[in-house]
Order: C-alpha cells, then structure tokens, then sequence
C-alpha cells in the first residue's frame, strides 16, 4: 500500500466550515460510523440518500486503499420505538423486526454495502451505563428525580458542529427530557442520558446504576464505544442531525473518553419531493417500491439518489425520474457498445489511448473534490462518448478496451452504475 495515494481526498468538514485534506488517524485505516435507521418506521427515498452517500465514501475509501472500518446503528429503544409499539398494541421486537427485514432487503436492491454486524441500542446497555458513569463522576452529567441529565456548559466546545450561538444560552437551569422533540430546533438546556424506571415502563433493563433506560443521546455513543471505542474519523448522516444530535454525541464522547472523538463530520442534505419537504400528511413519502412500480429497478434508484452532490438537496419530481433512468440506461448502453469485440476494431492512435488512460484520473478529480458523484459519472461518460467519436464507431483496439474496461470497473466498484448487474 503506498501512501503516497492518499493525498488528494478533500472532505467539506462540518465541525470547521470549510474544505480538509482527509488524514486518518492511523496509516491506511479509517473509522467511520454512520447513523443508522430509527426502525420503529420503514425507511424512505429521502433516507436511503444518506445511506447511499456513505456508501459512496465507504466504497471510495476502499477503492483509494485504505481498510474501512465502517459502523451503523439500529436504533431500537428510543422513545418514538416504545410509543409506537404501544399505540399499535405490539411488543417493540414485533414491531421493529420487520423494518430491519426491509432495510437489509431494499439495501441489497440498492447496492449498499452494509458491515456483517449492525449493533442495536438494546445490546449495548452496558457500555452506555458505563459512559453515565464516567461522566457523573467526571462533573459533566448529575441525576436530578431519578433521570440522569448532561450539561453542555460543561464541555467546552458544544454546538460547534452545528454552529451554535451560546450567548443564546439561559441563565436558569432548563431540563430536557424527551429523547427527540418534533421539528429542527436546538433545546437550549440540559439533555437526557438515562431515563429512570417508574415502574410503569416495559423497557427498561436492572443496571449498577439502577433501573431504566438510556436515552437517544447516549445510545450513539454506547454502540460507538463499544465497535470502535472513543475515536472516529468520520461521523456521518442527514442534514437533521445537525440539530441537537451530533453535538450531543461529541459532547458525550469526549466528556467521557477524555481524547479527540471525531475529526471530520460530514452531512448531507435533504431529499424534497416537487419542492416540498417529505411527510405522511402531504401524502408525498416516497419508498423504494414506489420507483419499482414506475419501472425503475435498483440500479434505477441508486443512480437518481446518488447523481449529484450529497450537500445539496435533491428535488424529484416525475420529470426527473424518468430522465434519470435514461441516463443511467445510455450510459451503460455506451458503455456495452464501446467494449464489443463483436466489430473490426479501428486502428489504435495517441489520442484514444491517452483518452483510455484519463477515465480514472479525471473520476478520481471529480470524487476528491468532496465526492462529487455527478461530476465524475459525466467525465466517465465524457470520455465514453469521445472514445465512442475516436473509433468511428468501431470497436476499440485491444490495447485500449483493456485500458478503458479494466478503468471502468474499478470506477464501478464504487458507483455501481455503469454496469448492469449480473
């Protein structure tokens, strides 16, 4: 492995507002968590865009040489899980396998990559008392009528990911203590980690500090520590978790572990459907079987997710559905037609080689500019389409297919559009 390949991949950081060449903590390693699903609900288009994003960057990571150790999360005890699974009368297993069933299914539909093991906020009760703990006796976190809060003036450096104004801050004590609150908002105050038993609650596990449950704001945290202890290098997720979440979970983090939690943090934007935001009572959510029943099929969807850049939001509307999967389908029709073997192939010259050789380098340009998927599949199908004009019409030479072959699958390797699947 040569580092010396591992320079040009530049990252919109989040937490400093600006461009950064990425540099992992370690030589050829990166540690990446990605937020998972909330699987009291099924997924929807606008979510499985920020899955498919960080399977980009996943998959670019690998594809530069580096080994990925990659973590997402179910999250399956938070608060809107538990209300959910009692409004529709079922047990919070009943009522969140199903979802997982589906996630891992449409995953699969789509092309994401997903790690052999997803831990789930009930299987790490033990790290997320752990970290309570920690941060009891460290000052930052106290126990106030039987719920255990965090105090965010406690942690130097809280709501910088967001870009929080903390003049804004109250001067009275202010507890918040729900897991979520509806609506992009900050809660100026202090957040819950631990909620305590009442002895109404189904939910809740006997631990050494007592009975109850963690909270959403430790849960993250809780499965981080324990996949990949307290250092990352990437954070990732939806634009949403700009507000309150992220923030809470380095604020935790680093409270807790004492070290640098995460150096970079990326997010991406909102998915709108005809200019207006997704929700069940517009009547406009869009899930994966929806694009199956206008046609499309997996490799469909990827590509109108991915097409574009993961920082700006994404409007569909029907228009743009259907000229997506043109694209894709002319794309790999080129692409079919300039590898035949089945014509004479046109004599070889400097030019169709030397344009063979750009189709990795100019993707590399366009995805090391904070991956900027649309830029490189147009300079892939630039040259697809000059090659194309260069063979009249041929087929190419030998030496050149293989050159633009053997480039266009290792390019595919992280787009998974190019060619249709097996």
């Amino acid at each position: 492995m040569q580092t010396d390949d591992f320079r040009g991949l530049v990252l919109r950081n989040t937490l400093t507002k600006r461009m950064e060449l990425f540099s992992p903590r370690r030589p050829g390693e990166v540690r990446i968590f990605t937020c998972g699903p909330s699987v009291y609900r099924r997924p929807h288009v606008g979510n499985y865009r920020s899955f498919l994003y960080e399977d980009i960057l996943v998959r670019y990571l690998e594809y530069l040489g580096y080994e990925v150790k990659r973590v997402i999360n179910f999250t399956d005890v938070e608060d809107k899980t538990i209300s959910t699974a009692a409004e529709e009368g079922t047990e919070v297993l009943q009522l969140t396998t199903p979802v997982v069933e589906t996630f891992f299914r449409e995953c699969e539909l789509l092309g994401i990559k997903l790690p052999d093991h997803i831990p789930r906020s009930s299987t790490s009760i033990d790290e997320a008392v752990e970290i309570i703990g920690i941060l009891i006796d460290k000052g930052h976190a106290y126990w106030h009528d039987g719920n255990v809060y965090f105090d965010p003036l406690t942690y130097e450096g809280f709501g910088e990911i967001f870009g929080l104004d903390m003049s804004r801050w109250p001067k009275r004590k202010i507890r918040f203590s729900k897991d979520t609150y509806n609506g992009l908002r900050w809660n100026l105050g202090d957040f819950i980690l631990w909620h305590g038993h009442r002895g109404d609650e189904k939910i809740h596990w006997d631990t050494a500090i007592g009975a109850g449950r963690p909270s959403w704001n430790i849960q993250d945290p809780a499965m981080i520590k324990q996949t990949l202890g307290y250092e990352l290098d990437i954070h990732c997720g939806g634009i949403d978790n700009k507000w309150r979440h992220h923030d809470y979970n380095r604020a935790v983090m680093e409270s807790a572990g004492g070290v640098e939690f995460c150096r970079y943090w990326l997010h991406g934007e909102h998915l709108i459907v005809g200019g207006e935001t997704m929700s069940k009572s517009r009547g406009n959510v869009i899930y994966p079987e929806h694009l199956l029943e206008r046609g499309c099929d997996g490799q469909h969807i990827r590509f109108l997710l991915i097409y574009g850049y993961y920082r700006d939001k994404l409007n569909i509307s029907d228009e743009l559905m259907d000229r997506r999967c043109r694209q894709i389908e002319e794309l790999q029709a080129h692409v079919a037609d300039l590898l035949s073997t089945r014509t004479t192939p046109a004599a070889s010259t400097p030019r169709m080689e030397a344009a063979a050789r750009e189709i990795v380098p100019l993707f590399e340009h366009a995805m090391n500019n904070d991956l900027r998927v649309q830029g490189a599949i147009d300079e892939v199908k630039g040259v697809v389409d000059e090659l194309h004009k260069l063979s009249g019409g041929k087929g190419l030479p030998s030496t050149v297919r293989d050159t633009a072959e053997e480039g266009l699958r290792r390019i595919d390797t992280v787009l998974g559009v190019i060619f249709p699947r097996d």
